[in-house]
């Protein structure tokens, strides 16, 4: 059976990164995917920064469970080299964050091309990357996202099945249902054997509006129980990606026309998302 840990994106909650961690010390979560701090993608932060990051983790007692990086996250058109470039630095930021694994992309397909017609290229570039993260020690994961190769579970399939060797997968359920994938269970099922863990965010399958974990159709609690078939330890990584409305101060004591799942400011969403998953860990205990 697995052994769960609680990790977050805390730059949903803040940007200042101390404010980051004291949001993670309140949510009681020991981890973060650490993507941008101060504003800044920590995979283009100086070498000076990253030593004040860790010196921060180290003083909070907060590890990192993987680095957030936008790599894969361009045009299939676009440059590579520079991105490849980009990449190493991520090898290199990871190795000095002690974090396992760097999250990734298989890059945007041009709006109305058939993807399979970028997948020689795709995969060119996806074999570059894995040779630059060998011998790391690092494990590249791929995240299924809106509009890039893999965005379908097919799609997905097919790259982690290809490099089954180096690259493992991160399972977003609200990611595939804004793609509309409708049986997000089987989804699931077909790429179980590749993910190596998950980030935790809902969304409604009627028009992809996120909601707080259990709310949407992405069978948050069901996953997760599937999911604790694996063995040794496995992150679930909060990504509540909740909406905030900027205009409550306005509003006074009037708070009848507040949506339900929409937040005064980011810490409040956050925290709302993080209780929202905790709801269902409490609930499959």
């Amino acid at each position: 059976m697995a052994e769960f840990i609680l990790s977050g994106f805390a730059d949903e909650a803040a940007s200042n990164f101390d404010t980051q961690l004291e949001v993670l010390k309140i949510a009681q979560i020991d981890y973060i995917e650490i993507r941008l701090v101060d504003g800044i993608n920590v995979i283009d932060c100086s070498n000076e920064k990253i030593r004040e990051i860790k010196e921060k983790l180290i003083a909070n007692n907060i590890k990192v469970s993987a680095v957030g990086s936008y790599i894969g996250k361009i045009k299939i058109t676009d440059s590579f080299w520079g991105h490849l470039d980009s990449f190493k630095r991520a090898v290199e930021i990871a190795l000095k964050l002690e974090a396992p694994y760097i999250r990734l992309f298989s890059f945007y397909i041009p709006q109305n091309e058939d993807a399979s017609l970028c997948r020689d290229e795709v995969f060119e570039r996806m074999s570059l990357i894995i040779e630059a993260a060998r011998g790391s020690g690092i494990i590249c994961c791929h995240e299924n996202e809106k509009d890039i190769y893999g965005d379908t579970p097919l799609r997905v399939l097919d790259l982690l099945k290809t490099f089954s060797k180096d690259l493992k997968g991160i399972f977003d359920s609200a990611n595939f249902i804004q793609c509309n994938v409708k049986d997000i269970v089987e989804a699931f099922k077909l790429l179980y054997p590749y993910t190596q863990y998950m980030h935790i965010k809902d969304a409604r399958l009627s028009d992809g509006a996120v909601l707080p974990s259990g709310y949407g159709d992405g069978k948050i609690a069901e996953l997760v129980n599937l999911f604790s078939q694996k063995e040794g330890n496995r992150f679930l990584t909060l990504e509540p990606h909740l909406s905030v409305f900027e205009g409550y101060e306005k509003l006074g004591d009037d708070r009848s026309i507040k949506n339900e799942f929409v937040y005064e400011n980011t810490k409040e969403a956050f925290l709302a998302g993080v209780n929202a998953f905790k709801t269902i860990l409490k609930k499959g205990e």
